[in-house]
């Protein structure tokens, strides 16, 4: 059997030792992520608060998840944590509004009032409610609502893209599907190493001026 040369040996080690490292990545992000989430007690006052959609019913209510992280936001806004909430979901159909359906249960429900709340309805995904929230909306800092598996990617994502982000659970129950979380969120936080560090990936822009609701120390 011929053998590897040198040089080729090297080369396969390093790259199987990258690859190695890029598996592993998404537990590293757990754990390093955890020094930056909080509870209501603990968490550091900042000026808004993001949260990010978790889908909608068919009757038009927030699924559980999206309403424990609605709890959660009214919480901080009340307790005076933060000044303004942003809630970012997915508009993409005419007949289907995460962030009008945020912003309204946050109204109805939680008596936040509405000059306190703003909608990003180009927030799809993780990466775009935090690249928007820094392009388009000129936010610095915030805290940021989810569940336990997504909080520190979505840490991870926000302050990579430069907000200085820290979090708070809204996990308040058991959820059917947490299972499926988990996986699906180890495979998430790849891409979501992929999307930083490899390619810049389309969203859709526009500029501060198409923000001008969210009165922010800039």
């Amino acid at each position: 059997m011929k053998k590897i040369p040198n040089k080729l040996r090297k080369i396969l080690v390093a790259f199987t030792v990258c690859f190695a490292i890029f598996l592993l990545s998404p537990f590293l992000i757990q754990k390093v992520e955890q020094k930056n989430i909080f509870t209501l007690e603990t968490i550091p006052q900042k000026e808004i608060a993001i949260v990010f959609g978790a889908g909608v019913k068919d009757n038009g209510a927030p699924s559980d998840a999206l309403y424990d992280r609605l709890t959660v936001a009214a919480d901080l806004y009340n307790e005076g944590k933060v000044a303004k909430i942003l809630v970012s979901g997915d508009n993409s159909t005419e007949n289907y509004n995460e962030p009008e359906v945020m912003s309204q249960t946050l109204q109805n429900d939680f008596a936040i009032p509405a000059a306190a709340i703003s909608e990003d309805y180009a927030g799809r995904r993780t990466y775009d409610t935090c690249i928007r929230a820094k392009e388009i909306w000129g936010i610095k800092e915030a805290v940021l609502v989810t569940q336990d598996f997504h909080l520190p990617r979505a840490i991870y994502t926000c302050s990579s893209l430069g907000i200085e982000s820290v979090g708070i659970s809204a996990s308040l129950q058991p959820y059917i599907f947490d299972s499926f979380y988990l996986v699906r969120e180890y495979a998430a936080t790849l891409k979501m190493l992929v999307d930083l560090y490899v390619w810049t990936p389309e969203y859709i822009g526009g500029d501060e001026e198409d923000a001008p609701s969210l009165l922010l120390t800039k």
